[in-house]
């Protein structure tokens, strides 16, 4: 048992070894690549955070409603409050790398389809991505289903185009985007162009008449208005319904009082933060190295006089892939899933499927060569940095994924990349992020997911008593 744990911490320093590594020697080779470095090294410590503290929004929706736990919830909460708090700071200085979507019913539509799918597939975009980093076989499905959903859905149109209301294409082909981007082909085009970008956007700080780059704007509308008091009205919410009875209950014992409201807020609601202290230690971490991370890639673009990763690339001499607007996906903060769909499509690519006349791939974030992808290191090293905290805490496992977990795999793949595409972000970049930085989508999108994380519970509790009661009929006969 020893030699195993020995042998497993050697692995462990294998591969923080082999990332130090790239890191210097590409950056003897071109100082440019510490910008991809910077992505890298962030993405280590978001995949030791979420591995750590066993950090999944499937888990933490699916544990509440299912058994009543609310640990994952708190930490979520947590890691929000925490990244709003360092978002603020670095949004009053001018070095925020954050920009907020546009805002509508089908953020918090494309929450539910994405709260149903991570149910379904045992876990969300970022909790498959560290499963991945333990050896999960059944995360690795998870992770390929939803990359190669998103890189088809962002190039399909032909019977899908019969779908499109013809308000949307005509605002698509109004926006007069460059001609070779096909805006008028594709559903995915023209739900973005003659849908989505018709919509505002929206922060707490604007819709008080505040600037988001104000001290004013920063802190009172996007953090505490925006966060702050949200956040305590979803735990509150959540102690409430689930966790105040058993505290009632076990404060009675034995007396004939039950608590009042104030040993409920100091004894019920503050026990019930502090009993997830591993879960939150690794959400307050996981918080602010978020927060820093915008405020140290906005830094390096000043220092190289660029704006997107993409100037970087063609610095390089690698500007395959490259959008027609000269860009490559450079979120500057945590994100998880267009960079998935981007590696499958620079494989579609290769493969001879033309993905570049979309607006998706071609006018946005491009298909760059998934080794030189600051976004692609980030994912990476995600699930290496799971990989060896999986490892020194000797978690690391490899579990091949049963026919039917694969199959919810799949199907829960499916349905994360359809609402992350639809969204514009998945847990991380359509809810985590864009509320830790006030953005009202980012709210409306975290509220369908919770429905939909509800409506995934309840059918799989029903699909489960449906299989019990079957092979309870079978033993009786």
């Amino acid at each position: 048992m020893e030699d195993a744990a020995n042998k497993k911490k050697i692995w462990a320093l294998v591969i923080t070894g082999f990332f130090a590594l790239v890191s210097v020697l590409t950056f003897a080779y071109n100082t440019l690549y510490i910008y991809l470095s910077a992505y890298l090294w962030f993405g280590f410590i978001y995949g030791m955070c979420l591995q750590y503290g066993r950090f999944c929004f499937a888990s933490a929706f699916r544990d509440l409603f299912a058994v009543g736990v609310p640990r994952m919830v708190i930490g979520i909460m947590t890691a929000t409050i925490f990244f709003a708090i360092v978002s603020s700071f670095v949004t009053a200085t001018g070095f925020s790398t954050f920009h907020a979507s546009p805002s509508g019913i089908h953020s918090a539509i494309a929450g539910l389809i994405f709260g149903v799918g991570m149910v379904f597939a045992g876990g969300c975009a970022s909790g498959s991505l560290y499963k991945t980093g333990e050896g999960n076989g059944v995360a690795l499905l998870v992770v390929l289903s939803i990359s190669i959903t998103q890189s088809s859905f962002a190039d399909i149109g032909g019977w899908l185009n019969k779908l499109v209301p013809n308000s949307w294409h005509e605002s698509a082909v109004a926006k007069k985007l460059p001609e070779v981007i096909n805006a008028g082909d594709g559903w995915l085009d023209q739900y973005l162009a003659g849908y989505v970008w018709n919509h505002p956007t929206v922060t707490f700080a604007k819709m008080l008449g505040m600037k988001n780059e104000s001290i004013l704007g920063a802190f009172i509308g996007n953090f505490i208005i925006g966060v702050v008091i949200p956040a305590l009205l979803m735990l509150a919410v959540v102690y409430i319904f689930w966790v105040r009875k058993n505290y009632a209950r076990d404060m009675s014992k034995g007396k004939d009082t039950t608590p009042g409201f104030r040993s409920h807020v100091t004894g019920g609601f503050w026990g019930m933060i502090l009993s997830s202290k591993r879960t939150s230690i690794a959400g307050l971490i996981l918080g602010v190295a978020c927060g820093l991370q915008m405020f140290v890639i906005e830094g390096l673009r000043i220092k190289f006089g660029i704006r997107n990763a993409g100037e970087i690339l063609t610095k390089l001499g690698s500007d395959f892939g490259i959008s027609v607007r000269g860009t490559v996906f450079d979120p500057g903060y945590w994100y998880v899933t267009t960079q998935e769909a981007q590696w499958v499509g620079w494989v579609m690519h290769k493969l001879g499927w033309d993905n570049m006349d979309n607006i998706f791939f071609g006018y946005i974030n491009g298909i760059p060569n998934p080794a030189l992808n600051p976004a692609d290191w980030m994912s990476l090293a995600l699930i290496g940095g799971a990989a060896v905290m999986a490892l020194m805490n000797n978690e690391f496992k490899f579990k091949k994924p049963t026919m039917e977990l694969a199959l919810w795999a799949i199907i829960g793949g499916f349905l994360m990349g359809i609402g992350s595409r639809l969204g514009l972000g998945c847990n991380v970049g359509a809810f985590f992020v864009r509320v830790a930085n006030g953005d009202v989508g980012g709210w409306l999108f975290g509220l369908g997911m919770i429905g939909g994380a509800f409506i995934g519970v309840k059918f799989f509790n029903w699909w489960t008593e449906r299989q019990m009661a079957k092979e309870m009929a079978g033993l009786e006969i």
